[in-house]
């Protein structure tokens, strides 16, 4: 068990410190005086105030998930307590996941480009993958319901659904700012109006990547 806590905190710390390091350590307004033409595509003088909210953001999720998983750990010591199998579709479900973060990743490389097809199919790509995700997610719920693993049947069921139910809805959270951005690109706005919204979907989307690939690990040593 010390072995999987010192993992879950490292991945939430390399998490925290990877983007602290890229996002808020990043000073746009000490540049603020000089234009300068940007080759990338997204301006320079990104508001850090948009930046810090999403930090901000992402440390209360996490101090959320962290609360969920001590609450796993304390739990899973009573005496009734029965592990439930995990679904083999969570793997393939882990891979869409990543897919749609890659995706993501590939959009925010295409507006620093210029390229608006490049972002148009990277945003399709995220949004894609993640919507096959969260259906993923339904679908092993739905196998686990029929093999007689309901919610209130046993505690580790419980957090089973917590967790990933949990995880779901904030992507569901970012499905709606990737809607709105995509609806923007499409309707003809410029590049550096949409930048920092697909940087933001970036952000957030490698980082519920990571939560869930903790989650994941979690859930499969127990």
């Amino acid at each position: 068990m010390e072995t999987i806590l010192l993992f879950i905190a490292a991945a939430i710390v390399t998490c925290l410190t990877y983007l602290w390091r890229n996002q808020i350590t990043e000073k746009p307004w000490l540049t603020a005086g000089a234009i300068e033409d940007d080759a990338s595509g997204v301006s320079d003088e990104i508001d850090p105030a948009a930046r810090t909210g999403l930090m901000v953001f992402l440390a209360v999720v996490t101090s959320v998930f962290a609360l969920f998983i001590s609450a796993y750990f304390l739990r899973m010591e009573l005496n009734d307590w029965r592990p439930l199998p995990e679904p083999g579709l969570l793997w393939v479900n882990t891979l869409l996941l990543f897919i749609g973060s890659f995706g993501m990743q590939a959009a925010w490389n295409a507006a620093r480009r210029e390229d608006k097809r490049g972002i148009q199919n990277g945003l399709l790509i995220a949004g894609a993958f993640t919507l096959a995700f969260i259906g993923g997610q339904l679908w092993a719920w739905q196998l686990l319901s029929d093999s007689g693993y309901f919610v209130y049947s046993n505690p580790a069921n419980a957090f089973f659904f917590v967790f990933t139910g949990l995880h779901a809805i904030h992507l569901l959270g970012g499905l709606w700012v990737w809607l709105t951005t995509t609806h923007r690109l499409w309707s003809g706005a410029h590049l550096e109006t949409v930048g920092l919204r697909v940087e933001l979907c970036k952000t957030y989307w490698h980082y519920l990547l990571i939560v869930w690939l903790v989650l994941f690990a979690l859930l499969l040593s127990t």
